[in-house]
């Protein structure tokens, strides 16, 4: 029996990056795409993100929320990151008008058909998860050590400080790489995913588009003209 090739070695790892530099080149694509009401809401989005995890961790000063442990410098460009990434994941969920070639499946309406803008039940809900999951993470990353409840209880104050503490950055790139691979999975998927027309023309049942009519549709006789001429 002829021995098995041997696969060369390098070749998976060479196809998963070929897969990431194209969902990253999508994802790019899909920016490119996006109208202005996209780019609000991503901002709105960022600001909200910013909010719901800085204040109450006192990154971002209030007269409402303190810290013992004083900020380290790498909460603020965490914080950053996880606010930019998670309003452009917020901006992926808001369905917006769309024209171009794309108009041609619904009569130029201006209507996005259902099921086009790149939603998939399973993978959606997938990559909600890991956007929640980054969010989650990067509070616990960039508060304060001594001041988590959960930590103090399992670690105590001398724990939180010498094991919790170290931790942190490292969970605060893990909290960037889920809120980033989210983001990129939500733009490729509004490329990757063809837009279906709604109604397919002539099929049986449906209307002919009116320019073909003439050519499926036998002519009506003139007024006053029978169809035997007389």
């Amino acid at each position: 029996m002829p021995s098995a090739v041997p696969r060369p070695p390098g070749r998976a790892p060479g196809r998963a990056a070929a897969a990431v530099r194209g969902s990253l080149r999508s994802a790019a694509t899909a920016l490119r795409a996006w109208p202005a009401a996209r780019w609000l809401a991503a901002a709105g989005g960022a600001l909200l993100t910013a909010a719901v995890v800085g204040f109450p961790t006192a990154v971002i000063p209030s007269p409402l929320f303190g810290r013992e442990v004083p900020v380290q410098w790498w909460n603020y460009p965490a914080l950053v990151a996880t606010a930019v990434l998670g309003g452009i994941v917020i901006a992926t969920y808001v369905r917006t008008p769309y024209t171009g070639a794309e108009a041609r499946f619904d009569g130029g309406n201006g209507e996005r058909p259902e099921g086009s803008d790149g939603d998939d039940d399973g993978d959606d809900r997938g990559t909600s998860r890991l956007g929640a999951v980054g969010g989650v993470l990067s509070f616990f990353a960039v508060g304060c050590p001594v001041c988590n409840k959960v930590v103090l209880v399992l670690l105590g104050t001398s724990g939180a400080m010498t094991v919790w503490a170290p931790v942190q950055p490292v969970i605060a790139v893990a909290s960037v790489l889920f809120m980033g691979v989210a983001a990129v999975r939500r733009l490729s998927g509004e490329v990757a995913c063809p837009v279906r027309p709604t109604v397919a023309a002539g099929t049986a049942g449906t209307a002919a588009p009116a320019g073909a009519r003439g050519a499926t549709e036998p002519a009506e006789p003139a007024v006053g003209v029978s169809a035997t001429g007389n």
